[in-house]
């Protein structure tokens, strides 16, 4: 089997929220679940292979968070923070996070997408984020 790849972002956001980079997600079409990233394989939810690409809008909710400090595999530099992101479009998703180390970083509070420079090797020239907004 060949394995698909797909972008999992676009730098120009949404109609909703166009100054932050939207996702690259997709939607299925038997019963309407949303995931992310996109992929070809089958619904999780139905297992449909009626699936779709959708655009979200790189916002969401905070549902934890948490500091790695041995990473397995990844040569990113240690301690970096992960969270799991529920998207107002409905996808949920475990994202690398950008915020100050002073940041109170609470289950509930709203994230948004966005690029920062890229510092590991053969990875392009930015890479994806969520970080916490004000509501």
């Amino acid at each position: 089997m060949t394995e698909e790849v797909h972008e999992l972002f676009q730098a120009g956001g949404t109609e909703q929220l166009p100054d932050n980079p939207a996702l690259i997600g997709g939607v299925c079409k038997e019963c309407g679940y949303v995931f992310f990233p996109m992929q070809t394989y089958g619904c999780e939810k139905c297992g449909s292979t009626e699936l779709s690409p959708k655009t979200l809008t790189g916002r969401g909710t905070l549902i934890a968070s948490a500091f790695v400090h041995m990473p397995v595999g990844t040569p990113r530099d240690t301690p970096f923070l992960v969270g799991s992101i529920q998207t107002e479009d409905g996808a949920i998703l475990r994202s690398v996070l950008e915020a100050p180390d002073d940041a109170m970083l609470i289950p509930g509070m709203s994230m948004i997408t966005k690029l920062v420079p890229e510092t590991r090797p053969n990875h392009g020239p930015q890479d994806l984020r969520f970080i916490p907004v004000e509501d």
